[in-house]
């Protein structure tokens, strides 16, 4: 490895929420590569039951205290979004690599300071797994071939009947997630920001011409609705629609995508992965199972990349533009 020994990366883990079990069983699938050998949170319970269930050696109630106690060699930081950029700044401090959760800080201009202040001290990856999965890898690279000829128009929606009662009066999405429903910004900056980078992955830097948000559940501190009008570098409109709320609508997330190219269209549709036009193809997909491998495939990024000097795809100057993106959209105003 560039920079590394031969033996397996030592990683420790800051966080022990929700999300963290899809970053263990990603770790996990690296055996050999990158090995998570503590891990740190406030709440010492679930850092504890983390740990049994992954074979975690270390706990520890703090990533200043894991730091001191620990070799590593990178930090994976899952941690709530108010905490990114100081434990970024710690984690640089000591000469560790850093993957960390998307947002990379709390706002942008928050961003913009810690991007500056680091200036180059540390390899640093945010942590934007929506464009690993595999259907976007797929569509990119078929893009990338030719499959369609040049992108003329994209309409991407994300309709969830999540904020809906169920027949048991429960909102699914908030007994997923109860923190989302805490939010003063919630659905652009918590769910769109994906589909913003996924979109920025599969056509180049966007600029937003209009945004229009509104909410209607009253469990919503923040926006359950969203509308993004952007446009490609070459005036391509693109449009990106979100509802929480749709009835007949699955409660889970599930995206639908459509791409219209001069020789032929991609379409993203349930499971399947669709070339319409001279070059006909289709996939399809476990949806579980490609929701575990975005994890997996950007950890496996980040340690290629570490192990090989490479650029990360998603490293700070490029997620300062996706953050950008979604401040203007909140602004109600035109990108540029």
């Amino acid at each position: 490895m560039t920079g590394y020994s031969q033996r397996p990366l030592r990683i420790g883990l800051v966080g022990a929420g929700w999300v963290t079990q899809h970053h263990l069983a990603g770790w996990q699938a690296l055996s050999g590569q990158a090995e998570v050998v503590a891990i740190a949170d406030p709440n010492a319970d679930a850092a504890r039951q983390r740990a049994q269930a992954f074979g975690i050696a270390a706990v520890f109630d703090s990533a200043e205290h894991m730091f001191d106690a620990t070799p590593l060699d990178a930090v994976d930081i899952a941690a709530p979004r108010e905490f990114h950029a100081p434990l970024v700044r710690l984690a640089a401090a000591r000469g560790l690599a850093v993957l960390c959760q998307k947002p990379l800080a709390s706002t942008l201009d928050e961003a913009r300071c810690l991007v500056a202040d680091l200036d180059g001290r540390t390899r640093l990856m945010v942590h934007e797994n929506w464009r690993f999965r595999p259907y976007y890898r797929d569509a990119e690279q078929w893009i990338r071939e030719g499959a369609v000829g040049e992108i003329v128009q994209t309409q991407m929606t994300l309709y969830s009947s999540g904020l809906v009662p169920d027949a048991q009066g429960q909102l699914p999405a908030l007994a997923r997630q109860p923190f989302i429903a805490t939010l003063s910004r919630a659905l652009v900056t918590e769910i769109l920001i994906h589909h913003i980078d996924a979109l920025r992955f599969l056509l180049g830097d966007l600029a937003l011409l209009h945004a229009r948000l509104g909410r209607a559940s009253p469990a919503m501190r923040g926006e359950d609705r969203a509308f993004l009008a952007l446009q490609t570098r070459s005036g391509a409109p693109v449009s990106l629609m979100a509802n929480l709320a749709v009835h007949g609508r699955p409660p889970a997330l599930a995206d639908r995508l459509t791409l219209v190219g001069t020789r032929g269209t991609i379409e993203l549709e349930s499971n399947a992965l669709r070339c319409h036009g001279a070059q006909e193809r289709e996939l399809t997909y476990d949806m579980a199972a490609a929701y575990q491998q975005s994890y997996t495939g950007t950890l496996s990024h980040f340690v290629h990349c570490l192990a090989n000097g490479l650029p990360f795809e998603t490293n700070p100057i490029d997620n300062l533009k996706t953050l950008e993106l979604v401040e203007h959209a909140y602004a109600g105003t035109s990108s540029g």
